[in-house]
């Protein structure tokens, strides 16, 4: 190596930049490159995001609808094929409870926990979690475990 094979880094470079409003030698003096009066050719502008021209925006042309109740419970929804496929890679022994489930990945911490029914249970499951599925808290109980609700 030496100086005459020097060369910046790949990309450290950009050569494409437009040095514009630097006088009229450079091609790009004048209005430099902003067109001829008009808000984007001055200086401060800056558009609402969402500015049609005038026109109606769509925020605004499209109508609310709905509600969104304010006391509502989200949980995080668990299958039993889930749990008895954790079973079988010996992930989960006997008890499933909250920090089981956190240490797998299926709830975070601040999460409510639902157990649902698809799926069959073979393993004997001690299970405490927030809330069962009628069906499976039955698959549950004849595979021989235990739901417990927190």
């Amino acid at each position: 190596m030496d100086l005459s094979n020097l060369k910046p880094a790949k990309g450290s470079v950009q050569s494409n930049s437009k040095r514009v409003g630097r006088g009229e030698g450079s091609g790009k003096g004048g209005t430099a490159t902003r067109g001829h009066k008009g808000a984007k050719s001055r200086s401060g502008y800056s558009r609402k995001i969402g500015f049609e021209g005038g026109q109606m925006p769509l925020q605004r042309r499209v109508p609310k609808f709905g509600f969104t109740n304010i006391n509502r419970k989200e949980y995080q929804g668990i299958n039993l094929d889930t749990l008895q496929n954790l079973v079988d890679e010996g992930r989960i022994t006997d008890t499933v409870d909250m920090k089981v489930l956190l240490e797998n990945g299926l709830a975070g911490k601040n999460e409510l926990v639902k157990i649902l029914g698809r799926g069959e249970l073979k393993a004997k499951l001690k299970i405490s979690v927030h809330k069962f599925t009628a069906s499976a808290k039955q698959a549950i109980e004849a595979a021989g475990g235990e739901a417990v609700t927190l």
